[in-house]
């Protein structure tokens, strides 16, 4: 049976471990208020920021898909951990002993299947940063020297060597306690006719990192004539890596990506090694497959996707490169960056440039140039005669609806223009005309477009409460007493000691919002919010009665207060507008019964109905003149 580890342990993992550290290792983050942070979320498709930090609180909160928790919960949800796995992984960063209850531990057979895939890939890139140093390794020693890299530039990059022998790192690594079975599912083995041996041999290797840090896989460059494999080699898919969603040099890249708000994209290792030394450090590549959908999540996540942001593309200048950078316009449009291609004018990559023209060639070579949507329509019109009425005919036949595809109005009609002083068209508005027609079709053959985000305008809370909703409770911000409401239980949860003891007199009816009463009985229930203790919104999450409300609950930690001062005098005004929107809704309330009594009720009961309204009514104007000192 598997230890459980030690719950004081995970407290204090969950404790040792800042929250903000960890989420800004995949996207950046910047303020939002209140102490809290904000940025890209990372397991929704979005172009504002709707993902949110507390790191007074410990919690993260998405408001756009409700995805929320702790640390813990973070780094499970985006590296597809178990719960012990990840402890264990932010125990070893923060230096903690974990401890192991019912029944012993044993690392080597019960850690889970992604910690032993990364532990495996750790140890074959320190297996072959050695076998670099061996009379072997001559060979791959020669390669780098020839492409200017140095002994510390292999160093910094992890650059190692597999030797040639058929099982040299299996061997390696079975001594260190995998399994055959470990080795085949990681991609470090492969099967031959009697037992594993090394995928990688005699080749150049590449250790690829994810935005983490973990070595996921590696890239392999052959060396020798007699090897008839390809001249690279990658990584399989495996449970730990999908080519798709890595990019080499990213974890060397992420903090200079999000600091400059640039992103260089290069075609090869080399090219990113030579940027990085040449000072470009903001340079990555994709790993044997083509820059998709996948990786533009990635830089989004890291530039913000903000309008200052920049992406470039630099592309050898060959037909492949052309066509690599005309397959990157086709997803131009995810980006909310400014996008350019950089090509040398030889057609040389930034590795070559660097070994021929130096280190300030290669930093000159990324300064923005083209736009990306300019170069690939030079690409297409080049390809017709605009000598002719037809051949400039066809060129914008091609051409027109590629700028149709840009959404922004005022963009679209920039460029259109420009199309046509390339195409040699002296009518621009024709062509402005057409391409508009053209974006007009497009969107009328999408039907009504995608359907609306998920929102709290007009869902029901009944809607929302059923197990397959996505979202959280839904609620009308518009209506001032739910914005009041709301405001109060942050308050309660980020600021107990500022609505205290008042808070807890207040009934769970005064709450007029269904999933706001929720979490006011969610409070009650953990113990109210006077004197609360350190684990107070541990205890309020706890207390939640379904995933919805507890949703909630994270969502109003985590959401910034509406108030440029945090103070008594706000959260009293708070305290007083809820109690009396609740007198005054109980006065109409009693109004109404009077009204209903008539002249001929029982006179004893006539009078308390009276009495209660009286006294209600002097309360309201209590609170309307003394404010927080009425309550």
């Amino acid at each position: 049976m598997a230890g459980r580890i030690n719950d004081d342990d995970v407290k204090a993992v969950r404790d040792a471990v800042p929250i903000d550290a960890v989420v800004s290792e995949y996207l950046q983050l910047r303020p939002a208020g209140g102490g809290n942070l904000k940025g890209l979320c990372p397991f929704h498709d979005e172009k504002s920021p709707s993902f949110q930090v507390s790191p007074s609180k410990g919690l993260f909160h998405c408001f756009g898909c409700q995805e929320g928790g702790d640390t813990i919960a973070f780094v499970m949800k985006i590296d597809h951990l178990s719960f012990s796995e990840t402890v264990e992984r932010l125990a070893a960063q923060a230096g903690i002993t974990l401890r192991y209850e019912e029944g012993g531990y044993n690392p080597g057979t019960q850690r889970g299947e992604r910690t032993r895939l990364v532990d495996a890939h750790q140890e074959a890139a320190r297996f072959y940063v050695q076998q670099l140093d061996g009379p072997e390794a001559e060979i791959a020693r020669k390669f780098l020297a020839e492409r200017g890299f140095d002994q510390a530039a292999a160093a910094h990059f992890g650059v190692g060597y597999s030797p040639a022998g058929w099982d040299h790192l299996t061997r390696y690594l079975r001594g260190k306690g995998f399994t055959d079975k470990e080795l085949l599912t990681s991609g470090l083995a492969q099967e031959s006719r009697r037992n594993p041996i090394d995928r990688f041999r005699g080749r150049l290797m590449w250790p690829i990192r994810d935005v983490g840090g973990d070595v996921v896989g590696f890239g392999a460059r052959k060396l020798r004539e007699d090897d008839n494999g390809p001249k690279y080699l990658n990584t399989p898919e495996t449970p730990i890596y999908k080519k798709s969603q890595v990019l080499y040099g990213i974890d060397l890249a992420k903090k200079d990506i999000a600091k400059a708000s640039r992103a260089v994209v290069v075609e090869g290792y080399t090219d990113v090694m030579a940027c990085h030394l040449a000072g470009v450090t903001t340079a990555i590549a994709t790993c044997g497959t083509a820059f998709g959908g996948d990786h533009i999540k990635i830089l989004r996540r890291l530039l913000m996707d903000n309008g200052s942001a920049r992406v470039i593309f630099t592309f050898d200048g060959d037909a492949a490169g052309q066509k690599a950078a005309l397959r990157a316009f086709e997803d131009d449009q995810k980006f909310a960056a400014e996008t350019y291609i950089a090509i040398a004018p030889d057609g040389m990559d930034p590795c070559e440039l660097r070994l021929a023209k130096g280190d300030e060639a290669v930093a000159d070579l990324v300064q923005p140039r083209t736009p990306l949507f300019e170069f690939a329509l030079r690409q297409i019109v080049a390809r017709y005669d605009l000598e002719t009425p037809a051949g400039r005919a066809a060129a914008l036949d091609e051409a027109a609806p590629v700028v149709a595809r840009i959404k922004n109005v005022a963009s679209q009609h920039e460029v259109a223009v420009q199309l046509a002083g390339m195409v040699g068209i002296l009518d621009t508005q024709f062509v402005v005309k057409r391409v508009a027609q053209l974006a007009r079709w497009a969107r009328d053959r999408g039907g009504r477009g995608p359907a609306p985000a998920p929102g709290r305008g007009n869902q029901s809370y009944e809607a929302a409460q059923a197990p397959a909703a996505p979202s959280g409770p839904a609620l009308n911000l518009r209506s001032p007493a739910h914005r009041t409401e709301r405001e109060l239980l942050k308050l309660a949860l980020q600021y107990p000691h500022l609505v205290s003891p008042a808070f807890d007199a207040y009934g769970v009816d005064e709450f007029t919002a269904p999933p706001y009463a929720a979490v006011r009985q969610c409070v009650q229930d953990a113990g109210g919010a006077d004197d609360a203790p350190a684990d107070y919104v541990e205890a309020v999450l706890q207390s939640a009665p379904n995933d919805t409300v507890r949703s909630l609950v994270r969502e109003l930690t985590v959401e910034a207060v509406h108030a440029r001062a945090v103070d008594e005098a706000y959260a009293g005004a708070q305290l007083v507008e809820v109690r009396l929107r609740a007198v005054d809704r109980r006065i109409r309330d009693v109004q109404g019964q009077l009204s209903r009594l008539g002249a001929h009720a029982d006179p004893e009961h006539l009078t308390a109905v009276q009495n209660e309204l009286w006294v209600l009514t002097q309360y309201a104007q209590s609170l309307r003149t003394r404010g927080a000192e009425a309550l």
